[in-house]
Parts: structure tokens; sequence; C-alpha cells
């Protein structure tokens, strides 16, 4: 699944190709994605000059002045800036026709992600009990330790709750309690203000650095402009098992965790 750092790139990607410019007639060859597509944004959205594009978490915002559109990549999407005689494929669902004359493509073989719409001065159900941005000042290790006081879940199910923080993935999770040598299956509430503090600042340099190397290219993520990520090859842990820790040579080990593969080094993580 794209996680933060791959979202945030599409978004720097499609930015500039949508910003001032006017979403003119939609394409839709496939009305259902994870939910149908609501009929308020087909009326809506043509014509309006998109004002923004922000992400909230993992979705994107299309702010216009009559409401925003709401996108999610799901398990497999991605946005393409294309020419408008580029023909569509099989797992193309649909194209936002511009007024510079491209087009915005939706591609997903999986069908989970979502376009949706979000009323002016409305916050989306599915926005409504997110936790604070990983790379905010809101979110430290005081945070994470006032919420953890009294969790025996394990510590990464716990950071991957996005009503903590959002956007923390499987990924990087795994990589974060890496840095900041935490066991993922330690307690949530068992870990000390000090270690939160050093976990949360790796969550921020992780996904910072994430964001500079265009993501992580795993199962089917590629960028706007169609170039991979890199970060993948920098990877510690995730999807490592039995390799040798790049800092003390054991084995990495894999257990499930909440129906996640998690990865650590059993040396290193305590």
């Amino acid at each position: 699944m794209p996680e933060l750092p791959e979202v945030e790139t599409t978004r720097r990607g499609i930015a500039p190709y949508l910003i001032g410019h006017r979403v003119v007639a939609l394409s839709i060859r496939q009305p259902r994605l994870r939910w149908p597509i609501p009929p308020v944004l087909r009326r809506k959205l043509p014509g309006q000059k998109i004002e923004n594009v922000e992400r909230r978490a993992k979705y994107l915002l299309a702010h216009t002045k009559v409401g925003s559109a709401l996108l999610h990549l799901g398990m497999s999407g991605s946005l393409r800036i294309l020419s408008p005689d580029t023909p569509p494929g099989a797992h193309d669902h649909f194209d936002w026709h511009l007024d510079s004359g491209r087009i915005l493509r939706y591609t997903d073989p999986r069908r989970f992600g979502c376009l949706l719409w979000q009323m002016p001065g409305n916050i989306h159900p599915l926005l409504a009990s997110l936790g604070p941005e990983p790379l905010d000042a809101e979110f430290d290790g005081a945070h994470l330790w006032k919420l953890s006081r009294g969790r025996n879940a394990p510590v990464k199910a716990f950071l991957m709750d996005q009503k903590i923080v959002v956007g923390v993935g499987n990924i990087y999770a795994a990589e974060a309690l890496f840095a900041a040598g935490i066991h993922p299956r330690r307690a949530a509430g068992s870990v000390s203000h000090a270690r939160y503090q050093h976990l949360a600042d790796e969550v921020k340099r992780i996904l910072a650095h994430a964001i500079t190397r265009g993501g992580t290219t795993l199962r089917n993520f590629i960028s706007p402009d169609g170039v991979p990520g890199y970060f993948e090859q920098e990877l510690f842990v995730y999807g490592r098992a039995g390799e040798p820790c790049k800092v003390c040579g054991m084995p990495i080990r894999a257990v499930v965790l909440g129906q996640r593969s998690t990865f650590y080094c059993a040396r290193c993580q305590r």
C-alpha cells in the first residue's frame, strides 16, 4: 500500500498541474471503487478551479470554492498527468479533463482507492478522528508517552493507530522502531518518555528522508512522473527476514502483529 511518503510524492507531482486550472469534464469508466463515486462530485467538480492540493494522512484533497475532492490510492492506485489522447487501460478508472489540455488519470488494479466529496466547512467522516501529522510539531515524544499510558498493545500497533498519529504505515513503523532500538512487541505503556522522544524523532527523520527519495517502491507504486521511489534500497529491517542486520549482523526476524508482517533485529531492539 502506498504510505505517507508515496502519497506526498504524488501530491507534489500532480499539484503544479492542477492548482489554478479548471476541471473541464470528468470521464468515469468505473463508478464503483472502494465506495461509489458520489453523484454530488459529478455535479460539483466540473467547471471548478482547483485552488490547492493538500495531503491529510494518506488522503489527497483537491480544494475548490464549492468543496473538495477526496482521493485515496488504496492498495495499488496511482495518479498520472497525461496527454488526453493516451488510451485508457483496463484499470484506468477515471480522468479529470483540465483546461490546460492535460488529464489527471487514476489507475487502480484492485479498486481499493476512492474518489469522494467534502462540502465546504465540513470534515469528511474519514478524516474526522485522525491524529496529528507526523511531520508537524504537535507530534513528539510527549504526545506518544501521554497517549500510551496504561496500554498493553504492542508499540508497533500503537504507532500505526491513525488516531495516535497519521500516516505511519507498516514499512516506516518497522524502520522507525529499529532506528530507535525499540522491540515492536514491547507493550506501548512500558516505553519511557525518553525512548518515545527518540522514536518520534526517528519517525520524522525517516519519513522526511523517504519523501526526498521519492517513497518506497513496493508492489505497484510509481510516482506521477513514472519514476519509482528509491528508499527501498535503504531499508534496514522491512522485508529483510533472514538477512543479516546492517548494524550487528544478526539475522533479521519476522513475526505477524495485527495481521501484518513485522521485521526486527532481536539484538538491536529491546
